[in-house]
């Protein structure tokens, strides 16, 4: 079975042609193409239609298909008018509209279960409130979900991508009305539901869309070729998600305290794992310097000193684009650190603060779940960079298996190949068929835990400096 598998990230868009059987998957990129923000008087967008445009180049390259799954980030949306007419481009996560909200809003964790982050979908639509775009609105649909519309003309919520939104019980994996009533959010602007390996309608040309893990983390966790559940995964790229795969979410107050969301996946699993910052601080200090070739700063990296300077990945400071060389400084010079100056240095800081920020969520998801965890899998982006895979072995004191960097589009088109009956089984049948598939690397850990212990007690200022 072919299928392609349209894979949206924050920074780029690509269309995989995938064959799919019970034995095995291949999988090509067929067509790459920018994303990214769009400042536009104070704002920033998305170039939605610039992005469908793309998918529709992505699906003409492929070929004919039996099936087409989509995945994107989470949490942003479009707004659609009584007519279907998209209400504006839509504005990106990044944009300050959210800044402060989060602080007037309840707190919603029991329920929701959901991570509380400054762009959650919930305080996006609190921060909109009064505007007229959101007065005419109609219909709200999550980036995957607007993209299978204008596909289809089927609207829809998948459930994995809609469990972001801070506006869904954990639970039940229905719309949490109460939560949206005691914000102000009509409840009617959200569709109905439905779980991945839904068939939601045939394009032109014959091919199936099946609503698969539509954010782009339930998807690559699918992708993960774990032979066991005692794993940990970090979906790597703009944001690294770490955490576990379970069977029910953990709503305890020590979670919420630890800021963990219990994101939905597919088979009815929970994602339970905490956001950190991610390869963007490394994307953005590339930016910064003209985007040089990064395989020569990385060697450069490995020679510098381990754990020299380190900063808190999750600090809110680092999400703004900008000068992250800049921001990178200040914040070792609040924590009483003698800040990097060149190149290879600030980028042996951002990995060094990756591999600690790793280790912590991983403990923490280890500690407040209850699963064991004898290995930890590396996908998406992150993987390929062999300097972070091995100081995330070191940091967290357990084997580092590496790849696929492609997990989102594999997953993606396993659910969508299982839903037409190419492959069958649950999640331990699907990462059979891709650990047949793919080449795989190991990191064994290395070095002291206490080197590691100690950086993470300055980071904290608990050690005299």
């Amino acid at each position: 079975m072919r299928v392609a598998a349209v894979d949206l990230g924050a920074s780029s868009g690509r269309v995989m042609a995938c064959a799919v059987d019970g034995s095995g998957i291949t999988l090509e990129e067929v067509h790459r193409f920018p994303n990214g923000p769009v400042p536009l008087r104070g704002s920033l967008h998305w170039d939605v239609l610039g992005l469908y445009q793309g998918v529709l180049a992505g699906l003409a390259k492929a070929g004919p298909v039996d099936a087409v799954g989509i995945d994107s980030w989470a949490v942003d949306y479009g707004l659609l008018d009584a007519t279907g007419a998209l209400l504006g481009n839509p504005v990106h996560y990044r944009d300050s509209r959210t800044d402060g909200v989060a602080d007037r809003v309840p707190d919603f964790y029991a329920t929701t279960g959901v991570q509380v982050l400054p762009f959650n979908t919930i305080y996006q639509l609190v921060a909109a409130a009064g505007s007229p775009q959101l007065a005419a609105a109609r219909q709200l649909l999550l980036i995957p979900d607007l993209l299978a519309y204008w596909l289809t003309g089927v609207r829809v919520a998948e459930v994995t991508n809609a469990s972001t939104t801070g506006l869904l019980d954990a639970r039940t994996r229905d719309w949490a009305k109460g939560v949206m009533a005691q914000v102000g959010i009509e409840p009617g602007l959200f569709p109905r539901l439905v779980e991945p390996g839904t068939v939601l309608g045939t394009l032109d040309g014959g091919s199936s869309l099946v609503a698969v893990g539509s954010h782009d983390t339930a998807s690559a966790v699918v992708g993960v070729p774990a032979a066991t559940d005692r794993f940990a995964y970090i979906a790597t790229g703009t944001w690294s998600l770490v955490g576990v795969e379970l069977d029910e979410p953990v709503t305890s107050e020590d979670g919420r305290a630890a800021n963990f969301s219990n994101e939905l996946g597919v088979d009815g699993t929970v994602r339970y794992l905490r956001n950190v910052m991610g390869l963007w601080l490394l994307q953005e200090c590339l930016r910064e310097w003209g985007n040089p070739e990064l395989a020569p700063l990385l060697a450069a990296a490995a020679e510098q000193p381990g754990l020299a300077a380190v900063v808190d990945a999750g600090d809110p400071a680092f999400i703004p684009p900008g000068d992250m060389p800049r921001r990178l400084r200040e914040a070792c010079v609040r924590t009483g650190q003698r800040p990097p100056e060149s190149r290879p240095a600030i980028v042996r800081c951002i990995l060094d603060s990756l591999a600690l920020a790793h280790r912590r969520t991983v403990r923490d998801a280890v500690r407040l779940s209850g699963r064991e965890v004898e290995v930890v899998h590396v996908v998406g982006g992150g993987a390929r960079n062999e300097l972070l895979c091995r100081l995330t072995a070191d940091a967290c004191g357990l084997p580092v298996i590496a790849g696929p960097v492609e997990a989102a589009a594999y997953g993606n088109a396993l659910v969508a190949a299982r839903a037409l009956g190419a492959v069958s089984g649950g999640l331990d049948g699907l990462r059979e068929v891709l650990r047949s598939s793919v080449a795989l690397r190991r990191h064994d850990p290395s070095g002291a835990d206490a080197d590691w212990a100690r950086a993470e007690d300055r980071l904290r200022g608990t050690v005299a400096r």
